[in-house]
């Protein structure tokens, strides 16, 4: 087996804590040669972790990108705003490339960097984990296998989870599309990608409607302040209280863990008094939606509807695929399937693998499949790649500028049209 040689481009949450497990557990598959991560406390804690020297250690993917080609793949895990430029001059140089999803929050730059990718040759995999999970390639099998026979209709919900909505939509790294990207494609890109997916054909029509319907000034309590921390009057009552929240044992709240590095209690409450997740949840500077809905028709008939919502209990995603011979249902957070077969009449009840790993297991899938895939030299229509990812992105861009012109329909052929011909230098 040829050990797949990796640079890493961002060692934060996802760079590091999602996709390093793998490397370390199966050193034998690939090895990390150089990392470039701007802050000093992440890049220390990865170089140590991945056992590498000095000479291998870069501030800046610019630093990295500017030496002699070091491996074979990189893995680009940066924000959403800060994946273009370096996906492109990678690819040029002449590594292939895994990039953290959404690709881009600008489409023109979606379809830029899949058209570099083939011309380049190289394999541009994006990180669509979910299709890499037990469940939902469950899902695609048994309606591949023609159990329900042709897909006619899909109800789609994905439920945020009241709490991670608000450390990471209202306070933290997404809170804003000007600096991420909308709510559609920063968390529901993965859910576009997988109704692509489970659907098989092209997106015809997008509709959709959604706001900013409760954090925001004018749904601040009576007695609140700007801070948590600032003597107010209902911290002690309220859900998102910033103090009872993230102050907790990193081991039972995770997301604790991720506003300080290293998370030690010192170092939360600092982050807790002056950084953004100590803002009270109604005081921010966000602006992404809480709740949308998106209604989709596909070009073989199949309707779509698609709902994401910040106020739900816990973070789950529910799917119904109802079909001409019978209809099958999941629960993610459970993994759970439900199917039912019109013909017998009889229910079907399994239950697939849940995996403590990251999304469900599919983090170590996608490490998996993608170190598979330059093993064997499979760099195009791959089951994330660049060309099956640019799809449901652009359908997160129709959704998006519908919502934004109160639900007009947009038509998915003209949408496409608007961004096949676009010349380079138009992109920002």
């Amino acid at each position: 087996m040829k050990t797949i040689k990796l640079a890493v481009i961002g060692a934060g949450a996802r760079g590091f804590l999602s996709y390093m497990p793998y490397v370390q557990r199966f050193p034998r598959e690939a090895e990390v040669v150089a990392v470039a991560e701007p802050n000093n406390e992440r890049r220390t804690r990865f170089a140590e972790a991945l056992n590498l020297g000095p000479e291998q250690i870069y501030s800046s993917w610019e630093e990295l990108l500017s030496q002699p080609k070091l491996c074979d793949a990189i893995l680009i895990c940066t924000q959403d705003q800060m994946h273009y430029q370096p996906t492109i001059d990678a690819l040029k140089k002449g590594y292939h490339v895994l990039l953290e999803k959404p690709m881009s929050n600008n489409p023109m730059e979606c379809v830029e960097m899949e058209r570099i990718a083939r011309e380049e040759g190289r394999l541009l995999s994006i990180c669509h984990v979910s299709r890499y999970t037990p469940f939902w390639q469950k899902m695609k099998q048994i309606i591949h296998d023609g159990l329900i026979g042709d897909v006619m209709s899909i109800q789609h919900n994905e439920n945020v989870g009241y709490l991670h909505y608000a450390h990471s939509f209202v306070r933290g790294n997404w809170r804003n599309d000007a600096l991420s990207s909308p709510m559609i494609l920063a968390k529901s890109c993965h859910d576009m990608d997988l109704i692509r997916w489970i659907v098989d054909a092209d997106c015809t029509k997008v509709s959709s409607f959604g706001s900013l319907g409760h954090f925001h000034i004018d749904n601040a309590p009576a007695g609140s302040t700007d801070r948590c921390t600032d003597g107010c009057e209902v911290e002690h009552t309220c859900p998102y209280s910033a103090l009872r929240y993230y102050m907790q044992d990193i081991e039972l709240n995770p997301f604790a863990a991720l506003i300080a590095d290293p998370p030690t209690e010192a170092n939360r409450m600092k982050a807790i008094l002056e950084g953004p997740y100590g803002k009270c949840v109604y005081r921010t500077d966000n602006n992404v939606v809480d709740h949308q809905t998106v209604n989709m028709e596909f070009e073989n008939g199949a309707t779509v509807i698609f709902s994401m919502c910040g106020f739900t209990r816990d973070m789950n995603r529910i799917v119904q695929v109802m079909g001409t011979k019978g209809e099958v249902r999941g629960d993610l957070l459970s993994g759970r399937i439900d199917l039912f077969e019109f013909s017998s009449g009889t229910q079907s009840v399994i239950q697939t693998l849940t995996s403590n790993s990251g999304h469900q297991g599919g983090d170590d899938g996608i490490m998996r499949q993608f170190l598979s895939d330059l093993r064997n030299g499979r760099y195009l229509d791959t089951l994330t790649s660049a060309e099956a990812s640019l799809e449901s992105h652009l359908m997160a861009f129709a959704a998006e500028e519908s919502r934004r012109r109160e639900g007009a329909v947009v038509d998915m052929k003209l949408f496409r049209q608007s961004f096949s011909s676009t010349a380079v230098n138009n992109i920002r």
